[in-house]
């Protein structure tokens, strides 16, 4: 199975690390911030960080006025010499009797300020390379020590972990927070390439057609493997962050990958097609005498009904309803 070539998009917070990193090589005083707690309307999510000079920064914790002074103060800091770490806690309302962040749109976060010491170089450059291998390691930082990267091999760990109080800890996977699996290289699947790789996925494209060219030149995918149908289960990871779209030439060519695949365990197993095609499919499944739970997970026809017609807005429809299956949790 021929594995072609592609300029893939670079995971979210790259431009954070590569920023820091120069910095930090450059002999430039530089600070890390992090959100390492976020509830409710939250504008930065847990996760979300930035790298910050004196004259200069990458990335964001949110936005808006708390943004403003958190990046005032570790300048500040910086500017002293002071490099102790600390977690500040932002309460976005109005009458919160305290650590109040000039923002009213409810929820808080809890945000590290870590500045970054000359020896935190070799953390931050291999930061940099897990990124590029797309997985397999975890960042942590701790109240007794500097960040570090350590090897992760357990697909099934939260993505990110925090334990508060006096000796904190706060550690993430590296990498593409998902992985999509786009069965079918044509035109909707180029859109959706385009669509998903701005929004935190490892793409993977798969199709049985050695030459299509919307499939040699997609130039969004991480992944592009020229894979017969009938041989397609082994090709697709299980897991609670892998996400599949089924979008291949024709009908039967989409049956064919949707038997591969009906009992994989993933979070999002998606068919394209007409509601006329899709019932027809599903008969014909339980025809063959494939259970009613497996077809409950076929999330069929895809996509939200925003009357779409062209390529790029049936990606839109299909990109809206992943992010609400994975912006949705499991439990409900």
């Amino acid at each position: 199975m021929d594995d072609l070539s592609a300029t893939p998009s670079r995971p979210r917070d790259m431009l954070v690390w590569k920023h820091a990193a120069a910095s930090l090589r450059a002999g430039i005083p530089t600070a890390l911030l992090c959100v390492v707690r976020s509830e409710g309307s939250s504008p930065g999510r847990q996760g979300s960080k930035m790298s910050v000079t004196a004259t200069g920064l990458a990335g964001s914790i949110g936005g808006g006025i708390m943004e403003h002074k958190l990046v005032e103060l570790v300048r500040a800091r910086l500017r002293e010499g002071d490099y102790t770490p600390e977690i500040r806690r932002q309460v976005h309302r109005a009458h919160a009797r305290s650590d109040r962040s000039g923002m009213i749109c409810s929820g808080e976060q809890e945000i590290l300020l870590l500045p970054l010491r000359s020896e935190y170089l070799a953390s931050l450059e291999a930061c940099k390379r897990a990124l590029r291998q797309s997985g397999g390691f975890r960042w942590v930082v701790a109240a007794d020590g500097g960040p570090r990267v350590v090897a992760d091999t357990d697909v099934t760990a939260p993505l990110i972990r925090f334990q508060p109080g006096e000796n904190w800890q706060y550690e993430e996977k590296l990498g593409f927070r998902d992985q999509l699996t786009i069965v079918g290289g044509g035109h909707v699947s180029l859109a959706l390439s385009r669509t998903l790789s701005t929004l935190d996925f490892d793409i993977t494209v798969l199709d049985d057609r050695p030459a299509l060219h919307t499939h040699l030149l997609n130039p969004y995918a991480h992944h592009k493997r020229t894979v017969p149908y009938d041989k397609l289960a082994p090709e697709v990871l299980e897991g609670p962050h892998q996400y599949v779209v089924i979008m291949t030439v024709g009908y039967r060519t989409d049956a064919v990958a949707l038997r591969q695949l009906l009992h994989h365990q993933v979070r999002y197993l998606g068919v394209l097609g007409s509601s006329n095609k899709i019932t027809h499919l599903l008969q014909e499944l339980r025809a063959a005498g494939t259970d009613e739970a497996a077809l409950s997970r076929i999330h069929a026809p895809i996509g939200l009904p925003i009357h779409s017609r062209t390529p790029e807005e049936i990606a839109i429809s299909i990109a809206a309803e992943i992010i609400r299956v994975r912006n949705t949790p499991e439990s409900e």
